[in-house]
């Protein structure tokens, strides 16, 4: 999954749909999602609340502010989910989510 967001837009909102590995959207029914981002050297850039949409559907939005993309460039993403019995699990499972700042014209 790849994302492109033009430099200093905060819209649209990073939006995912959290599935498991065996392709099932996960129930996030009581959890709490963070969306970590970092850029290639490893620093981290965004790490902030993202917003569930749809419990059961594992819908998850992040809802961009205008610091989040005020460089250009390539940067890594995912969600973190903390289910309420306290577990923790990452999405995508494998990988990250491609992110990628477009440098504005003026």
């Amino acid at each position: 999954m790849a994302f492109t967001i033009k430099q200093n837009d905060t819209a649209p909102s990073v939006e995912a749909v959290l599935k498991n590995s065996a392709g099932i959207a996960v129930d996030l029914t009581g959890a709490t999602v963070n969306f970590h981002m970092k850029d290639l050297s490893g620093t981290v850039v965004v790490d902030a609340a993202a917003s569930v949409t749809d419990d059961i559907g594992g819908t998850v939005q992040y809802d961009w502010v205008s610091a989040d993309t005020d460089t250009a460039g390539t940067f890594y993403a995912e969600f973190e989910v903390e289910y309420p019995d306290g577990t923790i699990e990452t999405f995508p499972n494998t990988g990250s989510v491609a992110v990628n700042i477009v440098k504005e014209l003026n």
